[in-house]
């Protein structure tokens, strides 16, 4: 066997190797996947499909570092985008665990690491550059039709990076990021100085953009974002200014259409070290979590009163999700699984597992 095709997995005690494509289940097994981008320690990347006691359940190796994802509605699907600049979308089946499809950005364009279904499951949205012109754009693709492109909706900016579709199912909420990048020069940001980034919200029938929130520095990117049942939106910034520079971090946008940055005490700010890295809501409390792998902290808040309830350490915090039972499940780019449940003095580690997550949990 290739040296990449075999993950030692520590779980506990336990010590199990898996290739990316065997696994002990019956393929029929109903099991609830966390999707997620990961890499092994040789560097070989990976989406992994992992069940949610935390033992791995499959890996399925890709040619470029994946980034986030979604689930498409009504399905066993689940799509993952390659990293900014990657070329390349990749559709998992969750029953047979393999690809179904992958999609490519096409010759001039490439992907910001993000999409979004519509509530029907059929028409799915994504964050893309056109390298001609460094215009971001929403590009559009028909799921009942083997994913094939539909059209793209201008966003007037540069760098558009997650979106989530808003409750009532029409309108986009876009975090437009404002770096100019090409792919000639990898992730070399090319504007900093000109960026103009921005909290979008976007009419997902006609295109039209229907709110423009600008952040308080031109150089707080606007990157990761989720959306409370009720249409509240919180979204994260990476600040691409000075170091010894401090700035808000986290932006809210009410249910009413009302714009703020939450003000958290200076040391946790500067904690944080200029990078919010995911943003999750639950689903059944005000409560959000939001992510900091760089300063090695989870921070949740309270979405309604904008109040911050708790602090807590956790090495290299990445992708995050809510649990359904008020808690959330963290992932950790040093190879962690964690649950995070409200009232708690530190992070529950799930499992240890020899893979570098990445910044999302689908």
């Amino acid at each position: 066997m290739q040296r990449r095709q075999i993950l030692k997995v520590g779980l506990g005690s336990v010590a199990m190797a898996l290739t990316p494509l065997s696994w002990a289940l019956p393929a029929r097994e109903e099991v609830d996947w966390l999707f997620s981008a990961v890499d092994d320690p040789s560097g070989g990347h990976f989406i992994a499909g992992v069940a949610l006691d935390g033992q791995t359940r499959f890996m399925i190796e890709v040619p470029e570092r994946c980034h986030g994802g979604c689930l498409r509605p009504d399905s066993r699907q689940a799509v993952l985008f390659a990293r900014r600049p990657g070329t390349r979308m990749y559709v998992i089946d969750g029953d047979s665990r393999q690809l179904a499809h992958t999609i490519a950005a096409g010759e001039g364009y490439h992907f910001y690491g993000h999409g979004v279904f519509d509530l029907s499951g059929r028409y799915l949205y994504v964050t893309a550059n056109r390298l001609a012109d460094s215009a971001g754009l929403v590009r559009v693709y028909d799921a009942a039709n083997d994913y094939a492109h539909v059209r793209d909706m201008p966003l007037e900016g540069i760098g558009p990076h997650e979106l989530r579709l808003m409750p009532e199912g029409d309108t986009l909420v876009i975090g437009l990021g404002g770096i100019q990048t090409h792919p000639d020069y990898g992730r070399v940001k090319l504007n900093l100085d000109t960026m103009a980034p921005a909290l979008l919200l976007l009419d997902r029938h006609s295109g039209e953009i229907l709110a423009r929130h600008t952040p308080s520095h031109h150089q707080l990117s606007c990157r990761h974002l989720d959306v409370a049942a009720d249409g509240t939106v919180v979204a994260g910034y990476q600040f691409e200014g000075p170091e010894w520079e401090t700035h808000p971090l986290i932006c809210r946008l009410d249910a009413a259409g009302r714009f703020s940055e939450l003000a958290l005490p200076d040391e946790v700010t500067a904690s944080l070290h200029h990078y919010i890295a995911s943003v999750a809501f639950s689903r059944v409390s005000a409560n959000v979590l939001i992510t900091a792998p760089r300063g090695n902290r989870v921070l949740l808040l309270d979405a309604e009163q904008g109040r911050l309830n708790a602090n807590l350490a956790l090495p290299d915090a990445a992708g995050a999700r809510c649990d359904g039972n008020g808690g959330f499940l963290v992932s950790s780019g040093q190879g962690g699984l964690y649950r995070v449940t409200p009232g708690t003095s530190a992070p529950e580690l799930l499992a240890s597992l020899e893979l570098r997550w990445d910044n999302h949990l689908t």
